[in-house]
């Protein structure tokens, strides 16, 4: 063996090393994890907002997004569920982000914050406790049904946002 070889097999050995990938795992136990078929409660979300629908839109895109990413099922009742969900919407707002050349509004951004936490069934301390905001943009429209439709497409694309930014931090807090 020459030392041109013995130098490229010396190069070839930490070059495959790292194309393998770095070795990382997750570190939490698979029952620490949102799972699938885990049965989740999320009951009548807190309003402090001046929305009298946006819990109820909030409420039904956790539920949704839970199912769709980590195939969570809702629960019958409080008592039959192994996740709890409490929550309060702290603010829902509207303001002007673009304007025409004329100085009207041209969109508008609806931000939402909500405080949640997440419970295992009997136990009182939370696994995960936070306040999440999300924001969307919307257009103005000088047609009052457009707006209130643009306004609430933007609330169930805000609501989405929170229930995945949920998802993210509850598990990365387990």
């Amino acid at each position: 063996m020459t030392d041109l070889s013995y130098y490229r097999l010396l190069l070839l050995l930490p070059l495959l090393y790292v194309l393998t990938g770095c070795g990382y795992h997750l570190t939490n136990s698979v029952s620490e994890r949102l799972a699938v078929g885990q049965q989740l409660w999320v009951p009548f979300i807190g309003n402090e907002s001046v929305s009298p629908t946006a819990q109820t839109v909030l409420r039904r895109a956790l539920y949704d997004e839970c199912h769709a990413l980590r195939g969570m099922v809702p629960a019958k009742s409080e008592g039959s569920a192994g996740l709890i969900m409490k929550g309060r919407l702290l603010s829902y707002s509207n303001s002007a982000v673009a304007y025409s050349a004329v100085d009207r509004v041209r969109f508008l951004r609806l931000t939402l914050s909500v405080e949640l936490e997440l419970y295992r069934r009997g136990e009182a301390a939370p696994l995960w406790k936070g306040v999440l905001e999300a924001a969307k943009d919307y257009p103005a429209n000088t047609d009052l049904a457009l707006q209130r439709n643009a306004e609430e497409s933007a609330l169930d694309a805000a609501s989405r946002i929170i229930a995945q930014k949920f998802i993210s931090a509850a598990e990365q807090s387990y």
